[in-house]
């Protein structure tokens, strides 16, 4: 039947893939081939384009360094204090998967769940959520142990992790001629709104082009916020659960109800590991249960009361789009309230993750106001970048007798130099940023000043 044909490249292009989509996603779905790019990438050649833009943007995210770094950044437990705890990479990997899950089921686009969950976290600092309330607590001028002035925080701006991955992937990231790695605007819109988000933050400008910042996220963005709030809530407490004893966490209105319906599977199980999966998976199921049953009556609803019945209809709405249509039910987002309370009062508030978090201020601080006195200690990529943004001279090429003398001028008042102070420590994963302050401050150091971490 092929006879007199050339030997396809690939079993299907990328355009058969787009209409793939079209066939199979649902009408409120996000489609790659109406995705925008802020530039242009040129069509692989020889009919050897045969990724979708949303699937680009996810091998992109993949292979980016700060991908790579998740591995060795805090959850909520130090990774090398147990083999088992999540690191922000898995939190990552099981985001993921409810992510795709909830996507598939609702009918909505994988591949661009999947982009979106997979670089939701990429400007997450060291030391979990302990390093980012640092950061921002220095950048506003409430931390006292870092002094800067009024003028320099007004100018600076304020730090948030979401807005953070956005400026990774926008700017920070380098695989390219230019800078970042040309996400499309759909995943970029993703990785901003998978979390709380205000269009007047006070953040260095993020490029606006195809974010909606007057609208709430597509449904696949939103898909993957709520996929964060559910594997993050399942698995801080399975992490914790060593803090707490699964006795205690029975006491979780809906882990007694998931007790109640395992019966005699749960009182014959003797091993404590199968308790642990019985209870967390039990958690997992219910929650995204509730999600994917309420989220489709929920479009539904709103689709008839705007009485959209095509895509094109839909995109008339795109600019006003309700940022609430996936979500649970009364009773679900109640059954989550009451697990996330559990894990806030006897875990993350816990004695052994709170000295951990008071470690964390203490290097985070530390190392900062040490960089902003002293920018001679940043490393100089960082130093190259301050001189890019600000006009500033290259500290480097500055003769040493004239180097105090320039540092005393516009450096700590320079917003870019804090900025690019804030995008340096952001960066850092936790093994780095310690072995930073063991060579700065122990009088012992592990290893030589501005050597990189393992």
């Amino acid at each position: 039947m092929n006879a007199g044909r050339p030997p396809r490249a690939v079993a299907f292009t990328k355009r058969e893939l787009e209409a793939f989509e079209d066939e199979r996603l649902a009408i409120y779905a996000s489609r790659a081939a109406a995705s925008t790019r802020r530039r242009e990438i040129p069509a692989e050649a020889d009919g050897h384009d045969y990724r979708t833009e949303f699937q680009r943007d996810r091998d992109r995210i993949v292979h980016s360094k700060a991908f790579r770094r998740l591995k060795h950044k805090t959850q909520v437990f130090i990774p090398f204090e147990g083999d088992h705890y999540r690191t922000r990479l898995t939190h990552t990997l099981e985001v993921t998967q409810v992510a795709r899950t909830v996507a598939r089921t609702l009918g909505l686009n994988e591949d661009l769940a999947e982009s979106c969950a997979l670089a939701h976290d990429l400007g997450h600092t060291p030391f979990g959520h302990s390093g980012e309330k640092a950061l921002n607590r220095i950048l506003t001028g409430g931390e006292p142990s870092v002094s800067l002035s009024p003028k320099a925080v007004a100018a600076v701006g304020a730090f948030k992790h979401n807005y953070q991955s956005v400026r990774v992937v926008d700017l920070l990231e380098k695989r390219y001629e230019e800078p970042g790695l040309n996400l499309t605007d759909e995943t970029r819109e993703g990785i901003l709104k998978h979390t709380t988000w205000k269009r007047d933050f006070p953040f260095p400008v993020l490029n606006p082009d195809g974010l909606h910042l007057g609208s709430g996220c597509h449904l696949e963005g939103q898909a993957v916020g709520w996929a964060d709030e559910i594997a993050q809530q399942a698995h801080d407490l399975e992490d914790g659960l060593g803090l707490v004893g699964i006795g205690k966490a029975e006491e979780i209105p809906l882990a007694r109800e998931i007790v109640a319906a395992l019966g005699a599977a749960w009182r014959d199980a003797s091993d404590p590991a199968v308790k642990r999966a019985l209870l967390i998976r039990g958690l997992i199921h219910h929650l995204v249960t509730d999600l994917v049953v309420a989220s489709r009556a929920a479009i539904e609803k709103w689709l008839t009361a705007q009485k959209v019945t095509t895509r094109a209809e839909l995109a008339a709405h795109r600019r006003k789009l309700p940022g609430s249509l996936v979500a649970p039910s009364r009773e679900g987002e109640k059954r989550y309230l009451e697990l996330k309370e559990f894990v806030y009062r006897h875990i993350i508030h816990s004695q052994a993750v709170s000295q951990h978090d008071a470690r964390a201020q203490l290097v985070v601080n530390r190392l900062f106001d040490a960089y902003a006195k002293n920018p001679r200690l940043l490393p100089d990529a960082v130093l190259a970048r301050v001189a890019e943004l600000s006009g500033l001279p290259f500290l480097r090429e500055v003769p040493l007798k004239k180097v105090d003398g320039v540092i005393a001028g516009r450096w700590r008042e320079e917003p870019a130099v804090l900025r690019c102070i804030a995008d340096h420590i952001a960066g850092m994963t936790d093994s780095y940023a310690l072995a930073e302050y063991d060579a700065l401050f122990a009088p012992y150091p592990r290893r030589p000043a501005g050597t990189p971490a393992g």
